[in-house]
């Protein structure tokens, strides 16, 4: 196979020389309401293309790779005294896979536990390329289907006007859980 970075062959879908050179995590962090803030390690202009893979057939190595080199070490740098619960936004299948889902694996430790297949939207409503206004009008409608007073982890692959992450919050809120923080690969506006 052949990285598809610099397109040298390779045995992992992105080559570990283009993983040392273009994709180094840094963290970012954006407080999206009033004491609430989703913490991103890349800019979306540099890995656009690698989120986009999760429409494609390979897009589960290509989201592997970025979750090692962001979430997992997000996680084995990070120690919570109680116990912790990582929800994915809305985790279920497409395209073979829940990119979602694959990143909330990653965060896995001793003290931080999946909760798969918890919160799912009932409108599948595309956001991308859509505007603010759009956004705002086509809510996701999520429901919550999981325990209640949970202290959580939200996980997204990007984060850009955040109604996605502030609506996935408010019902898992009004479901009586204290949702902590929100973590995404990319963030459109750094």
């Amino acid at each position: 196979m052949r990285c598809i970075i610099c397109e040298k062959i390779s045995f992992n879908i992105i080559c570990k020389i283009c993983q040392n050179n273009f994709l180094k995590a840094d963290m970012h962090k954006r407080e999206i309401q009033k004491d609430f803030f989703v913490y991103s390690f890349y800019n979306y202009d540099e890995i656009k293309e690698m989120l986009n893979s999760k429409y494609d057939f390979y897009g589960d190595r290509v989201f592997n790779v970025l979750a090692k080199l962001s979430f997992k070490k997000f996680v084995n740098n990070f120690y919570f005294k109680y116990k912790i619960y990582v929800i994915p936004i809305d985790d279920h299948t497409r395209h073979g896979f829940s990119h979602s889902a694959l990143l909330a694996k990653h965060l896995k430790s001793s003290n931080i536990q999946v909760q798969y297949n918890t919160l799912k939207a009932q409108n599948h409503v595309k956001y991308a390329g859509k505007t603010l206004a759009f956004r705002k009008k086509s809510k996701r409608n999520f429901i919550y289907t999981g325990d209640e007073k949970l202290k959580i982890i939200l996980v997204d692959d990007i984060v850009t006007s955040a109604t996605t992450i502030l609506e996935a919050k408010k019902i898992l809120e009004d479901n009586s859980c204290e949702v902590l923080f929100a973590l995404t690969l990319s963030d459109a506006k750094i």
